[in-house]
């Protein structure tokens, strides 16, 4: 096991709410008032999204498949709760596959449900599709069936409506003013979800895709490394560069880089090592984002001012927007850290380096055994 992985786990081990038998919404490094937080439907997703990073490290769950078996079936039990993203139920799928549990069926019923309904698909946005796409592509490799048609309906749907053919990037959804403001989170989902289809079914055209928005996105990486959160999508352009977040440096961006390095792209390897080393003091703070007495990371780096309101950000975007104008990560005046770390993070980098020897400079750094 590398340094990198222990050091996830034994986070994953703070995270833990007995009581809920699930992984918190946050544990929070607040001096006075430390540890986990808990909300529902966040708790039930970054649970699945755990597992599915555990289901890389078999062997560190004491050896009790039985155990993981529970705690997924607890949380698919809250399907149909309206406080659940449409999201999860992709991150559901996906987790029972990788870990060889087939849903219950309260689950597949409710999924079977909102994917034959057009008024639902109509309005899912990009990690909807893309969570679905990877969801319930590695459902059809487990099992067929019905699994394989939704899969090949969904991923249809990412070219067709969400795709910007001309600057490389993915919309927020298919209609709307917000379709136009993206995060990076519906860039990695959907590249995620073609890499995981075309290999899953030798769709050439689906990897293909998902290998030009990976150099397009590659492109549009900071200086330091920084993976930016907002991009403005008829413009093809970063319209807010903050909140950068430790998530998408070391697990999120690995995710789909490790699927563009084998397919070729040019640059893929030294982009996510680049954006690995940010957590080290290469960034613009020089500051750290480990928590090595936690085995955490600090969540984020985000403008002084900013850390309990958003407005200021949706306000930039839309003069960025509307002046043509790109943000630079050095656009800022100061930048503090956001001081808590989320369950899914830890599950990130598990799903992105376990059992991984191919990035030993990285995953074997002094600092996470320290």
């Amino acid at each position: 096991m590398s340094n990198l992985i222990a050091y996830a786990l034994k986070g994953l081990n703070r995270c833990w709410m007995p009581e809920y038998e699930r992984y918190s919404h946050r544990y929070k490094f607040h001096p006075q008032q430390p540890g986990n937080e808990s909300v529902f439907e966040s708790d039930v997703f970054y649970t699945f999204n755990v597992l599915l990073g555990l289901s890389k490290v078999p062997t560190t769950f004491e050896g009790r498949p039985d155990g993981l078996r529970a705690i997924y079936e607890s949380c698919c039990g809250a399907a149909g709760d309206p406080r659940l993203s449409t999201y999860a139920y992709g991150m559901a799928l996906w987790t029972g596959a990788a870990l060889g549990f087939s849903p219950p069926l309260q689950l597949v019923d409710h999924v079977t449900t909102l994917l034959s309904s057009s008024s639902v698909l109509d309005t899912m946005t990009a990690q909807d599709v893309g969570m679905l796409v990877s969801g319930t592509t590695a459902m059809s490799v487990k099992e067929g069936g019905r699994w394989r048609g939704f899969a090949d309906m969904l991923v249809a749907r990412l070219p067709r409506h969400y795709y910007n053919s001309r600057h490389q990037l993915f919309y927020n959804q298919p209609s709307g003013f917000r379709r136009n403001f993206s995060s990076f989170a519906s860039q990695v989902y959907s590249m995620l979800a073609l890499y995981e289809y075309g290999e899953a079914f030798g769709a050439d055209w689906a990897i293909q895709l998902a290998n030009e928005a990976s150099r397009r996105v590659i492109s549009l990486q900071g200086p330091l490394g920084e993976w930016a959160w907002f991009y403005y999508i008829p413009g093809g352009q970063i319209v807010d560069f903050y909140e950068v977040y430790s998530v998408h440096q070391h697990g999120m961006a690995p995710a789909f880089l490790h699927h563009a390095v084998n397919h070729g792209v040019v640059g893929a390897r030294e982009a996510l090592k680049r954006g690995f080393n940010w957590l080290f003091s290469h960034n613009q703070m020089n500051i750290s984002m480990l928590r090595p007495m936690e085995n955490m990371f600090y969540r984020s780096q985000v403008r002084r001012g900013e850390l309990k309101t958003s407005w200021p950000r949706g306000l930039r975007s839309l003069i960025n927007a509307t002046l043509g104008r790109s943000d630079a990560v050095t656009h800022q005046h100061g930048l503090v850290l956001r001081e808590e770390c989320r369950s899914y993070e830890l599950g990130w980098i598990l799903w992105s380096f376990g059992g991984r020897t191919d990035y030993t400079d990285l995953t074997e750094r002094s600092e996470f055994s320290l």
